[in-house]
């Protein structure tokens, strides 16, 4: 299945960052502890198992202590593998709400001669709207961190961001670190990532657009840098390095054809002195056509061409074989062993290249592989059987096992510990991007999702990832729609971006699942949110291009088989049945703050409140359980807002100045209304709250340890167990919570 990642907040054309020279440098904040269990909340936060799901961009072993290991992801932050639990540990769960952007990990870096310290490059994007990357820097294996704010912008979900690693500890010295940037150039820092500045004497300049310095890799005392940014002619340098620290050159010889390329990965082998590089006719991890991989004698200058496969072949069905190559990492045990992967590989599907003999012969590890996916079901893709891989541009090597190999893939982290035998290697890395959340009030399920890239799942338990895998019949992509009748909760309907049909229906809770048998013209390119009423007998449909384009919604009475267009509803905004009601819909204008609704079961709609606040399409507006008429807007920064009339008036609530999100659970002892859990501001700080009185007062229910960057899209509780809160996150997956008994 080849999975788009443009559903996380999509990269915007273009860089507002310029060539820098300044220097960047920042007083360290107090150590920010990323505690497994909740403390002065309350509360404790767990994931929903699902197990990876999002594009693991590089996984770096320890090379002095057995069985560490951490991960990085483009949106989902950093891990720390413990090889006694078999488990990652989360290391960036503390970053809050104003910290979105560091949720994004560009690089990591470990320091051979100190074992508990680890360093993390953060920033998600490089563009103008977003904030500038930070440097954290543990003591302990990242339990606890310190940070330095930059003033550069880093991109760990742009272009490139399976290169690298993008930040070394200098070999020749514990205290001084390099740190390559996409668009201001190399850094270096001699207290140990405290301050930076820029690296004087460094010959490549750098450009708004391009990649800049996409890896550093200690050779011996000495360092190299891959440069992404060469023009293509004869004299354009791609790899430089510097004995010193102090002056570097282009390194001569580079081999005729990869000053077009972006030198993606390199890697070194202690044993027999030879640089390992792989290249690509583009930064990846999409739009690679082309690519080769090379090694550089380091005492000779000599170079030679090792590429296991050259791209640009046939298929047997005639497709051409087109790919680049991405990651590389070398045998620390075996003289002339190392690993490579080919990238964006789509004909003949990627795989991992082995060699023993330094490149002279190569075996690929795909041909002979066994892979078992039961622990996490949706890696069949809807199929029956799951792919090597896809994107595969993270690749390690564990230096105490010549035959425990890893590699991340656009939703996973597969191992090996025999070269045959493949599993996913993730437990507690969750990297889904959530869209929507339903828990049901009845059936085997407490949870229901819409995420990003996977589609909808169905959650038979909370800590096991979905039997079924992705909902079939038909697979999507990201799911845009989740909707559940009120009154009828056997019946669900989703919607999202598929192959063949893009929305479907249950009658058994979401077990299983049948298309639509028709479907209007536009679902196809922009299908949007949709909504049952509480019987089940209408659904709205609402459709929303990815690129913000609103079209008009449609109606269905017949289950889908037959749709009529409803003039009367606002383009793109997101329908919401009442839940007792079922001749009720309502619909949030946001382009001109309106409240409108419908009494004929979704055939017209009519204005009822106006003035409220508008002009930003994540206002949300929720129907309360149970209740005919009581809505809830999150207007965002323009606070809360309640209607107990269906939208003829609504009130500003006083408790709380913001609200992202907002939504309802089962309801505390004694009470008479249900829990409201929200995503807002009650004071300082954006956190998520319970309220068990109608939004008189609030409890802040998560802490500093859990805030998990953005949070605004989705929160409910669960309406059988008081207290149960679940969470969509921008790339940490679904966090719920509990109290602690």
């Amino acid at each position: 299945m080849r999975t788009p990642r443009l559903s996380r907040r999509a990269v915007l054309a273009g860089s507002a960052a310029a060539v820098a020279a300044t220097a960047v440098s920042s007083a360290a904040v107090s150590p920010a502890v990323a505690a497994p269990v909740a403390g002065a909340s309350g509360y404790r936060w767990r994931n929903v198992v699902i197990g990876g799901t999002g594009f693991v961009t590089g996984v770096l072993f320890h090379p002095a202590v057995r069985g560490l290991a951490y991960a990085r992801t483009d949106i989902g932050g950093a891990y720390r593998w413990d090889d006694r639990a078999g488990r990652w540990t989360p290391l960036t769960d503390h970053l809050g709400w104003d910290d979105w952007n560091l949720l994004g990990v560009e690089a990591i870096a470990v320091d051979p001669a100190h074992p508990g310290r680890v360093y993390l490059a953060l920033g998600t994007y490089a563009q103008s709207w977003a904030g500038n990357g930070a440097v954290l820097r543990s003591e302990d294996r990242g339990a606890t961190w310190s940070r330095t704010d930059l003033d550069v912008k880093l991109g760990a979900n742009e272009d490139g961001r399976g290169a690298g690693e993008r930040l070394l500890v200098d070999p020749r010295d514990s205290d001084t670190l390099w740190l390559g940037t996409r668009h201001d150039g190399l850094l270096k820092s001699t207290d140990r990532g405290a301050t930076w500045a820029a690296a004087s004497g460094f010959p490549a300049k750098a450009s708004a657009s391009g990649q800049g310095v996409v890896f550093l890799v200690a050779v011996g005392r000495a360092v190299y840098a891959g440069w992404g940014d060469g023009d293509g002619t004869s004299g354009t340098a791609n790899l430089y390095r510097t004995a010193d620290g102090t002056a570097w050159e282009a390194v001569p010889g580079q081999p005729s054809g990869t000053a077009a390329k972006v030198p993606i990965r390199a890697a070194y082998d202690t044993h027999t002195r030879e640089l390992y590089v792989t290249y690509a006719n583009a930064p990846g991890p999409n739009g690679q056509s082309d690519g080769s991989v090379h090694k550089l004698r380091t005492a000779t200058g000599k170079w030679a061409d090792v590429t296991p496969v050259k791209p640009g072949g046939t298929t047997d069905d005639g497709s051409a074989d087109t790919f680049g190559y991405g990651g590389v990492a070398v045998d620390a045990r075996r003289p002339g062993t190392l690993a490579v992967s080919t990238n964006n590989r789509w004909a003949d599907v990627d795989t991992v290249y082995r060699t023993t003999n330094g490149g002279r012969t190569w075996t690929s590890l795909k041909d002979a592989a066994v892979f078992d996916v039961s622990e996490t079901p949706y890696l069949k893709w809807g199929d029956d059987k799951p792919k090597f891989g896809w994107w595969i541009q993270a690749l390690a090597v564990d230096p105490y096992d010549s035959k425990h190999i890893v590699y991340g893939t656009g939703a996973t982290l597969y191992g090996t510990r025999d070269l045959k035998r493949w599993a996913p290697q993730i437990r507690g890395l969750e990297e889904t991007a959530v869209r929507q959340l339903i828990s049901p009030p009845v059936g085997e399920a407490h949870l229901l999702s819409g995420l990003g890239d996977i589609g909808v799942m169905y959650h038979e338990r909370l800590t096991a990832s979905p039997a079924r895998g992705m909902a079939a019949n038909p697979v999507f992509g990201s799911a845009t729609g989740l909707a559940q009748a009120a009154a009828r909760p056997s019946y669900v309907v989703r919607a999202g971006w598929g192959d063949n049909a893009n929305g479907a229906c249950s009658n058994d809770g979401g077990r299983t699942w049948a298309p639509f048998e028709a479907q209007p013209d536009i679902a196809k390119d922009a299908p949007g949110p949709i909504a049952t009423n509480a019987d089940g007998s209408a659904l709205l449909w609402s459709f929303v291009h990815w690129d913000g384009t609103k079209y008009a919604a449609h109606r269905s009475t017949d289950n889908g088989t037959t749709w009529s267009e409803i003039s009367s509803f606002p383009k793109g905004a997101t329908p919401v049945a009442d839940p007792a009601d079922p001749t009720l819909f309502y619909a949030y204008d946001t382009d001109t703050g309106t409240l409108l609704a419908s009494t004929d079961s979704g055939r017209s709609f009519t204005a009822r409140a106006g003035g409220l606040p508008s002009g930003d399409a994540q206002f949300k507006l929720v129907a309360a359980p149970g209740r005919s008429g009581d809505l809830w807007l999150s207007a965002k920064w323009n606070g809360l807002y309640r209607s107990t009339d269906g939208g003829a008036s609504f009130s500003k609530v006083a408790s709380c100045w913001a609200s992202y999100t907002l939504g309802f659970g089962k309801a505390a002892g004694g009470a008479d209304y249900p829990a409201i859990y929200q995503v807002g501001s009650t004071d300082t700080i954006t956190a998520v709250y319970r309220s068990d009185d109608e939004a008189k007062t609030w409890t802040r229910i998560n802490d500093d340890a859990h805030q998990w960057g953005w949070t605004g899209e989705v929160v409910i509780g669960d309406p059988r167990v008081y207290g149960r809160v679940y969470l969509a996150t921008n790339g940490r997956g679904i966090q719920y919570g509990e109290p602690l008994r």
